[in-house]
This record gives structure tokens, sequence and C-alpha cells, in this order.
């Protein structure tokens, strides 16, 4: 079985080992051995927590080279909403637009403009009242991901529909095929990502089998030339197909407030999602329909390949708001089929101890007392981010007892112990004494 792809990865050649990514990884993917970070694959959501907190910049996205365009006859680009809060003194998207045309773009597509499609589709099914409440969105991927390594229990919750980013891709090939009379083999889908994880659903999608999605640009690698062209434009096509409920999706609450519901609630960043979905475990937010989760502090404007403060791109957004239509896009019909996943979600197979069920209880008994011995400080100091991670590793051979700090002191000083009670058994002539004759 092939490895899956992971956006995220480590240059050991930056990496001190310096264990400041290891306790604030929400998986804990992440160890520290031989001096070095290690990223567990089955267990890394691509959330990007580790790229913000690593001092040495070891840890990197993962995205494609502006020239893996020129692999296509027909280029289009899907810029995330997110793309327009990095720019400031914004008042027209078509600026926007037409500077990716003028990169070399054959067409635009509206991310954006599939998210409205997507809020009207959800509120269809949330008013089939089929769905297990409260429903998760399944927007952002990495909440998806965090969702079946973490909290599995909750993978019926998560909204059984497509994200913008794909329904985008597959809306701009289907109009590119009847206009162009291309094929669809020609025809390549880009999508300007601001975060790793979306890199990651492109390669490994959940909930279909192939994304339509030919690669992903980073909003932080295309940002300058996009600029650039900008300030050329004197007067810009008129590209924009997408309103204020589009748009709003690139920020938390976006997506929520579109649903027309008040009993919703959005989280963002990584700590508060993973409160939230703990309360939604211990049934404490069963009186809600909708909860939207960002694993970015912010939203989507948040991601690591963005090039603008979260707080300040948000503020831009509200501003361009006022010059836009609440939508241009509704579904041409009832059934909503296309936009569905073809999948169930189910949690993911991670840290298997064994194949054979009586050698995995075992294992299981043996983790369980290996880790009452263990302080259960959780320092990381071991280079494992807790303890009970600690007691798996050791178990599954990775790592040994010594390797916690603590233990090794014990140790140490238990044989300091024994080898200061072997003094008495060493001959007369050869032991030292106190006060011995000068």
């Amino acid at each position: 079985m092939a490895k899956p792809f992971h956006s995220v990865t480590l240059d050991e050649s930056k990496c001190k080992g310096c264990i400041t990514c290891i306790s604030r990884c929400p998986t804990g993917a992440i160890r520290v051995r031989n001096g070095k970070a290690k990223i567990l694959s089955e267990l890394c959501i691509d959330c990007g927590q580790c790229i913000r907190l690593c001092p040495h910049r070891a840890k990197k996205a993962v995205f494609d080279p502006f020239e893996v365009t020129n692999n296509f006859k027909y280029k289009i680009a899907l810029p995330a909403p997110s793309l327009y809060g990095q720019i400031n003194n914004l008042n027209d998207i078509d600026y926007v637009l037409t500077a990716l045309k003028m990169m070399g773009f054959d067409d635009i597509f509206e991310v954006s403009k599939a998210a409205e499609l997507i809020s009207q589709a959800t509120r269809k099914l949330m008013s089939e009242n089929k769905l297990k409440k409260p429903i998760i969105s399944s927007a952002c991927p990495a909440v998806v991901r965090l969702i079946r390594v973490r909290f599995p229990e909750l993978c019926d919750n998560v909204l059984p529909l497509l994200s913008p980013m794909e329904t985008a891709a597959r809306m701009a090939k289907d109009e590119a095929e009847k206009s162009t009379g291309l094929d669809r083999s020609d025809i390549g889908v880009f999508f300007i990502s601001p975060c790793p994880a979306k890199v990651t659903d492109t390669k490994n999608p959940i909930g279909f089998d192939k994304s339509e999605v030919d690669g992903v640009l980073a909003i932080s690698d295309i940002y300058p030339k996009l600029i650039g062209y900008m300030n050329k434009i004197d007067e810009p096509e008129q590209l924009a197909s997408s309103g204020i409920i589009g748009v709003s999706w690139a920020g938390s609450g976006g997506e929520a407030s579109a649903l027309l519901n008040e009993k919703y609630l959005a989280a963002d960043g990584i700590d508060e999602v993973i409160k939230v979905l703990e309360e939604i475990e211990d049934d404490k937010l069963s009186d809600l329909d909708f909860i939207e989760l960002n694993a970015c502090n912010g939203g989507c404007v948040g991601g690591v390949l963005t090039v603008e403060n979260p707080y300040v791109a948000r503020t831009r957004l509200q501003r361009l708001r006022k010059y836009l239509p609440v939508s241009k896009n509704h579904l041409q019909t009832d059934d909503i089929h296309s936009l569905d996943w073809s999948d169930d979600l189910e949690p993911a197979q991670v840290m298997k101890l064994s194949d054979d069920l009586e050698t995995a209880l075992q294992m299981m008994n043996e983790i369980d007392k290996i880790y009452n011995r263990l302080p259960m400080l959780d320092c990381g100091s071991c280079g494992a981010p807790s303890c009970r991670a600690l007691a798996e590793d050791i178990v599954l051979g990775y790592a040994n007892e010594n390797d916690c700090v603590f233990q090794l002191r014990e140790h140490i000083q238990s044989l300091a112990r024994s080898i200061s009670n072997l003094e008495g058994f060493i001959p007369a002539p050869f032991r030292e004494t106190k006060n011995q004759e000068k």
C-alpha cells in the first residue's frame, strides 16, 4: 500500500530537536528521536500548526510550482475567497481575476461561486432533517481528518457534501469541455490555496475517489506576481460571479451564517476546534443544528500559505462585502446528489498494535502498566507528546523507559545507591577511609 501524501513536511537539516512542536500537534503526530523531529504519517492531518510554531522553520508545506500549469492546453484558476483578503484597498474583485488571466490562465472559476451552491445544498439537506445533529461542516479538510483520527465517533455528524474547492473544479471542467470542445484531460484546473490541508485533499481526497483539481498553488507563492499585474490594469474584465455569501466563506462564521439558521456555532483555531469536538462527544451541544469548524485562526484567511495577518484579512473582506450582492448563484435543480460524497466517512486506522486481537490486548495491557510507572507530566522531554504516547512507543519498540528523564534520574540514583552499598564488600586495604593518614 502506497504511503499517503502529506503537504506538511520536515527539513531535517534545519531541525534542532527542540520539541517545540510536539505538545502542540493536535493528533500527537510528532516525535523527536536522535535529536530530530519525525512526523508520523498515519496521524498527521496537515493542519500546518507545526509550521507556525517551528522556530527554526524546519517544517514546510509542499505545493505545486506555477510551471505545472504548462502541462495543459487550457488552464483554469480557482481562487479561494481568502485570496481577496490579502489585498489592501480592494473594492473590485475583477481586478484580482483579471490579473490572474494576465498571469497565463485562460479562464477563472471562483471557489466562492461554488460555496454559494454548497450553502444552498446544505440548507436543503438540513430542511429534510435526515442528518445527525449537530451537523459538522466538511469544508475544512484538516478538521475532517482530525475527526477521523481523534474523534471517530463523530464521523456520522460530518456533512456529506463536497467542498467548494472540489465542486468548483468539477463545474469548471464541465463548462470548459462544452465551451472549448477540448478533451477533459487537456483542461487543467488549479486551486490557489491558503493552506496545506487543501493540497493534501487533492492528493488523498476523503469522501470520494479522485479530485478534479490538477494542481494547487500557494497564495504566498503567486502573490508578488499577482500584485504586479494588478498594478498594470486600467479597466478590468467583468469576471466576478459571486456575492457576499460566497466570499464570506473565507472567514470563520461565513459558512454558518449563510444557512439562515440561528442555531449554529462557529469556532476557529485548532485548539478551540478540539474543545468544541470534545463538547459534541460529551453531548453538550445537542441543541445546535450546525457547527462550522476551521483549523486555522480566523478561518481560511489564517492559513499558513497566506501572506496577511488573518484579522487584517477578515477586516478587508468585511469592507469588500459592501460592494457585493448577497448571492449570484443558485442550484438549477433540487437534485443535489452531484454534490454528495460518494463514500461514507470512516474512522482512520492509526497506530495499529497488532493484527492478532489477543496480542493487541496484551500490548494494551503492557502500555497501561508502563504508563502507570511514568510520572504523567506530559512534559515532552522524552521526545513524545505525552506519557501515554511514550508508553505506546515503548511497546511498539520505538523508545524505552529511560527516554523519560524522570525515569532515567531514578535509574541513575538507584545505580548510585547500589555502588555505595558495594563499598562494604571492598577489602580493607583497598577501601578509602575519611581520615587517611597524611
